[in-house]
């Protein structure tokens, strides 16, 4: 019956950690690394009023989503499940048309309103001579990055960043800023055509 006992203590001690069970220490909450890549950007290449440089990491895709229209697409990063949706509109010279475009880019950026605890309005100067209007949204929203910007007599493109994961955005700041960063260099290159 000793035997039994000093075989189950030595084993219990082991289980325990013996002499370091008084070294332990809990780990810290932390995040999911993310090694994010170089910035490097490559041209649009395809047939679309439009053209910018978008990122290497990067695929275009077209948008197949029902009542997508011609020159629809993302600009899609498979390593990290997000995509940039662009979404461009003919505004045919129309003030009525241009001032419907620019209320439901902001209706739609509304739609976060519940679960937002804030909002960042900027108006950026492009070397092209227009302005792009960039949201970015703090909370668990599903677009934390929202934009758009016009001539305002032919050409509309408004684009939403989107990701594919029920990761936490907290977690996901790094790719937030990563493809923020990859957005205002699309909006610093683009050019109508």
């Amino acid at each position: 019956m000793t035997k039994f006992l000093f075989v189950l203590s030595a084993v219990l001690l082991a289980a325990c950690g013996g002499r370091n069970a008084d070294n332990y220490v809990p780990k810290p909450k932390g995040y999911n690394r993310i090694d994010l890549p170089p910035h490097r950007y490559q041209p649009l290449t395809e047939a679309h009023p439009y053209t910018f440089e978008y990122s290497r990491e990067a695929r275009i895709l077209p948008d197949t989503f029902r009542g997508a229209q011609p020159h629809w697409l993302f600009v899609h990063y498979p390593e990290f499940k997000a995509s940039v949706q662009l979404t461009y509109h003919s505004v045919q010279n129309s003030e009525k048309r241009l001032a419907g475009m620019i209320a439901d880019s902001y209706k739609l950026a509304a739609m976060h309103n519940e679960k937002a605890y804030a909002f960042k309005e900027e108006v950026i100067q492009l070397p092209s001579g227009l302005k792009a209007d960039v949201l970015s949204i703090t909370g668990e929203v599903p677009s934390q990055l929202q934009f758009f910007t016009t001539d305002t007599t032919t050409h509309f493109l408004r684009g939403a960043l989107y990701f594919n994961t029920a990761t936490r955005n907290d977690s996901l700041a790094p790719v937030i800023d990563y493809v923020r960063k990859d957005v205002l260099h699309l909006l610093k290159t683009l050019r109508w055509k």
